[in-house]
């Protein structure tokens, strides 16, 4: 096989195949996937749209999300629907069930040329064991970080066997995909094996500063005095979101006219609204409903410590909206300190408020980082990365021991 010799990281160089390598029937497991809105289904569905896209088959194996789900077929791609039951305290998400035999019946009748896991449930070991059997490649992904989340629910003594169970899926498959170089440098200090960084994409032209709405700043009671701050993500106890409410009352306090955004839903609302009834909540929001909220703020609140990537800093800088995040996860590879976006060193909430009333001590700061932002991440495209995703599925084809 012909190779271009374009480096993609640190282990592999291989990132563009010549255009006359076959087309390849790829199959891809998954518990969420669209209209879920969470940062794993709507990554995946980008990689499964440009993977379609490069005329490679795709069969798509989710979960049934409702009685009226049906199993769709798209040019090039089809659906296999599963059994799933819904997650505690998450009742509009689903884990998959054991599916192990009904998945080796369907690759038998069909044989993928490989699987790829995206999330490690029931239906993804399910997938892992199937594709054991008949000898097929697998290559994996590392979304979320469930042993970190599990110190967030009173359960943090079951983060070691978590964290033992996620190492023994991922180094069951030829390759583990992560999101940042940060988090495979944690993955392998823990014994996981066989990691590759391939990071998350944004359409730029659904997510640009010309989605900037004043309309919508008027709905908000917000003239170009006032700083609109907002936050986008699950409202849950994990994502540390009582930071955002603190940074919102010191600024209020220290005399600056400010206005609190919250999108998005979960468990954790009703507590963010009783502790701070003056903030503006919207719900779930569509992508391009997120794209006008996103450039219509000013300054996007991130103090998530238990991030994987965090597709909200990519898609705030893409709008042109700086990020105010600790230097973690994606922030500390995207965000470029004073030039698109702030990083605060540590874990201290303190040092992020006072980050915080830096910033908004002037909105030329925030002009001046508003105008960079968006051309930072015009690079990340998503036809990149699905193609470093296409370069590993091909060299799990050809080096699958198992074959």
């Amino acid at each position: 096989m012909k190779l271009m010799e374009t480096p993609m990281n640190d282990n592999l160089l291989v990132e563009n195949f010549e255009p006359d390598n076959a087309p390849m029937r790829i199959a891809v497991v998954t518990e969420t996937w669209p209209p879920e809105v969470n940062g794993v289904a709507l990554t995946l569905f980008k990689l499964v749209e440009h993977l379609s896209l490069k005329q490679h088959t795709i069969q798509l194996i989710r979960l049934r999300q409702d009685k009226q789900d049906t199993a769709r077929e798209h040019l090039g791609w089809s659906e296999m629907l599963m059994r799933g039951m819904p997650i505690p305290s998450y009742p509009q998400l689903k884990l998959g069930l054991p599916s192990k035999k009904a998945l080796i019946r369907a690759w038998t009748q069909k044989r993928p040329d490989v699987v790829h896991i995206a999330t490690e449930g029931p239906l993804g070991w399910s997938a892992l064991q199937a594709a054991r059997v008949l000898r097929l490649p697998v290559t994996s992904d590392f979304r979320t970080n469930f042993h970190s989340y599990s110190q967030h629910y009173g359960v943090g003594w079951f983060s070691k066997p978590i964290a033992a169970y996620l190492r023994k899926f991922h180094n069951r498959t030829l390759f583990t995909m992560v999101p940042t170089q940060s988090l495979k440098n944690q993955l392998q200090m823990l014994g996981f094996d066989n990691l590759q960084v391939v990071a998350r994409g944004v359409d730029t032209r659904l997510f640009n500063p010309s989605k900037r709405s004043q309309n919508l700043r008027a709905q908000w009671l917000a003239d170009d005095a006032c700083t609109v701050l907002l936050s986008v993500g699950r409202l849950a106890s994990e994502k540390n979101l009582d930071l955002v409410i603190n940074t919102f009352y010191a600024l209020k306090q220290s005399g600056k006219r400010v206005k609190l955004v919250f999108a998005g839903d979960g468990p954790y609302r009703s507590k963010l609204q009783s502790h701070c009834p003056e903030a503006i909540f919207t719900g779930m929001c569509t992508q391009l409903e997120l794209s006008e909220l996103y450039a219509s703020a000013d300054l996007l609140l991130f103090p998530s410590l238990t991030e994987t990537f965090g597709n909200v800093t990519l898609e705030a800088l893409a709008c042109g909206t700086p990020v105010l995040a600790f230097d973690c996860a994606a922030a500390s590879e995207l965000i470029q300190d004073a030039k698109n976006g702030w990083l605060v060193q540590g874990e201290d909430p303190q040092r992020y408020v006072l980050k915080a009333l830096s910033i908004a001590q002037s909105n030329k700061v925030l002009g001046e980082v508003r105008a960079y932002a968006h051309q930072s991440v015009q690079h990340m495209d998503w036809k990149v990365i699905a193609t470093q995703m296409e370069a590993i599925f091909r060299i799990s084809v050809e080096e699958n021991p198992s074959a």
